[in-house]
């Protein structure tokens, strides 16, 4: 690369990881009924970590939602931590709701607000107040020392900056060498900043529960538990649009995802003995387990049987959060319409690929669930 190409390339990949947005409109939520089962799996424990918790005296309680989206998922969970809080206290309970400012904050307050058809919570209980943050959580959300119980599902996988495009693949999981260890090193930075910010904001017996896409025991990650690998069969689409002259390895190379999936031990690691990187800032982690949880379009498909119905409920959960990336990576001296007849194109052949072969394709996820406390 010469010296005056770098930049050049350096600005595409900084506007690339600005690209990060899900489906709005309320349709990231009506799409991703996985994400749904991820956070109703959570929602024990906690309420197990809201009991380790207490307000003083004339004090409010402070909750927040990080990388909420547009808030359609966490309705259910957030209807239960009220309900709980009311078997205890009749103080008055502040929600955050924070996502970074690209977000679509109109979806978020009807949805939260009770303007849709999802039933929010919002009316079932008095002195509950309903906030929203253009911050992420890789910014300060809250004022120090003035969280009760945070809590973020299926978000922190989404790194701060790319920290470089991978050359033969589009996800970290597909990556070897050099890159792998820029997105391992990237991954690691991140998690310490989230983790710093939190420790700032939490109260002293306050606690974290944090539930995050990760590589399991068994290696194990979203779209990769048995039949098709999901991020696989996306690099073969793609590389065959180079092929066929449909996009250029440009192209390609900046649909790398900004994500990285942690281990269990690189969740961990900031709490290990010896190299307790959190102990000055007083957090602990109680627990820390992985689970994977179905997808419902799969799983519905087993019911169903109907391969083409299958396909087509199936497509909108995938694209609800990759589509904005693989639509920044296009040239943008492509006219936009050309643009969006690629992106049309590779959706409609992944589809063709789940009609075809449908035992074999699902999205399940893959978490660790995590509950951290603050000393």
């Amino acid at each position: 690369m010469s010296r005056q190409e770098a930049p050049e390339r350096m600005n595409r990949r900084t506007a690339q990881a600005d690209n990060i947005t899900m489906s709005g409109g309320g349709l990231y939520s009506l799409a991703t009924k996985g994400a749904k089962d991820v956070i109703d799996r959570a929602t024990p424990r906690v309420l197990a970590a809201l009991e380790q918790v207490d307000v003083a005296s004339g004090e409010h309680w402070s909750f927040s939602d990080m990388g909420c989206a547009d808030g359609g998922t966490s309705l259910d969970l957030w209807r239960a931590v009220c309900g709980a809080v009311r078997e205890r206290s009749a103080s008055d309970i502040q929600i955050v709701y924070a996502d970074q400012a690209r977000n679509d904050f109109n979806a978020l307050v009807r949805i939260v607000h009770g303007l849709t058809e999802f039933d929010s919570y919002l009316d079932e209980f008095d002195g509950v107040h309903a906030l929203e943050s253009g911050s992420s959580f890789y910014s300060p959300v809250l004022p120090a020392g003035s969280l009760h119980l945070g809590f973020s599902a299926t978000a922190m996988h989404w790194l701060s900056r790319k920290p470089c495009d991978i050359g033969e693949h589009v996800h970290m999981v597909g990556a070897s060498g050099e890159e792998l260890a820029a997105f391992a090193e990237q991954a690691r930075a991140d998690w310490r900043r989230i983790l710093s910010h939190r420790a700032r904001e939490l109260k002293p017996g306050a606690r974290l529960v944090l539930v995050n896409f990760c590589r399991d025991e068994a290696g194990r990650h979203l779209g990769n538990t048995g039949g098709v690998d999901m991020f696989g069969e996306f690099d073969r689409i793609w590389r065959s649009f180079i092929d066929d002259g449909t996009i250029t390895g440009e192209e390609y190379r900046a649909m790398t995802l900004p994500q990285y999936y942690n281990s269990p031990e690189e969740f961990a690691a900031p709490f290990e003995n010896g190299t307790n990187e959190m102990s000055s800032a007083g957090l602990v982690l109680e627990s820390l387990e992985t689970a994977v949880v179905s997808c419902p379009f799969a799983e519905d498909f087993k019911r169903h049987g109907d391969a083409a119905r299958f396909a087509k409920e199936y497509i909108p959960t995938i694209r609800s959060w990759n589509e904005s990336i693989y639509f920044g990576a296009l040239s943008s001296t492509r006219p936009e319409q050309e643009r969006r007849e690629i992106i049309e194109s590779f959706y409609d052949t992944y589809r063709a690929g789940v009609e075809r072969d449908p035992e074999r394709h699902a999205m399940d996820y893959v978490h660790a669930y995590m509950t951290i406390a603050k000393r």
